[in-house]
């Protein structure tokens, strides 16, 4: 039996690496002191890895998590988190071909899973490929009609298509969903700066502002 002082830290890793309200590097020393002590079982190591590789992506550190996502998907090649989650990385560092294939994969397991799509959507929008990104947000759209974001996006597609009548509806919808989401405001006014309806523009430039006054307008 490991000594009382032993199974404390024991206890306070595991607690760091799993419990959601740890903060981002308690959650790294725990799961790496579980990860190096040679005593879990392969389901524990892919979580582990997996809650690290999530820890070094909110800390901005890309190449570490995908390192660690790419352990859990060795360890657990059916999660399709952990897909979406490395493609999410890559897409950090502009490696869309990377995200493209990782949501691929992901969507591939998990088809009813609509963030995938919006990701992949993200992706092909920053790639410049907006009939790709229109097709993926209008699939994350009928998979979760209740979330404002794939239609904000798919309203920057239209708008960066030049098809500003279809991307103010989508704004208009995302705004309807969300009264309180600040992008669509600045999104729809730009829509209706470009159509000269410059009243409009003002309306939604100042809400997004009263929304968040620090927010940047340019």
């Amino acid at each position: 039996m490991l000594p009382a002082v032993a199974l404390a830290q024991q206890s306070q890793d595991r607690t760091w690496c799993y419990e959601a309200d740890s903060t981002r590097d308690q959650a790294i020393a725990g799961c790496t002191a579980l990860i190096l002590s040679g005593k879990e079982s392969k389901d524990h190591l892919a979580v582990e890895f997996f809650n690290r590789a999530h820890a070094y992506h909110a800390k901005g550190n890309y190449d570490y998590a995908i390192a660690d996502y790419d352990q859990a998907a060795r360890l657990n090649p059916k999660d399709a988190s952990t897909y979406n989650n490395r493609g999410n990385a890559y897409s950090k560092k502009g490696d869309y071909e990377h995200a493209i294939a990782d949501y691929d994969q992901a969507i591939e397991i998990n088809r009813k899973d609509p963030s995938p799509y919006n990701n992949r959507g993200n992706a092909y929008y920053r790639n410049g490929n907006y009939d790709r990104a229109v097709a993926d947000y209008s699939q994350a759209i009928e998979l979760n009609p209740k979330d404002a974001s794939p239609y904000n996006n798919r309203g920057l597609a239209h708008h960066a298509k030049g098809d500003l009548d279809r991307a103010i509806a989508d704004y208009s919808e995302a705004i309807r969903l969300d009264p309180k989401f600040v992008y669509p405001y600045k999104n729809r006014g730009s829509a209706y700066q470009k159509k000269g309806d410059y009243e409009n523009a003002i309306t939604d430039y100042d809400r997004a502002v009263q929304l968040d006054p620090g927010y940047l307008m340019a």
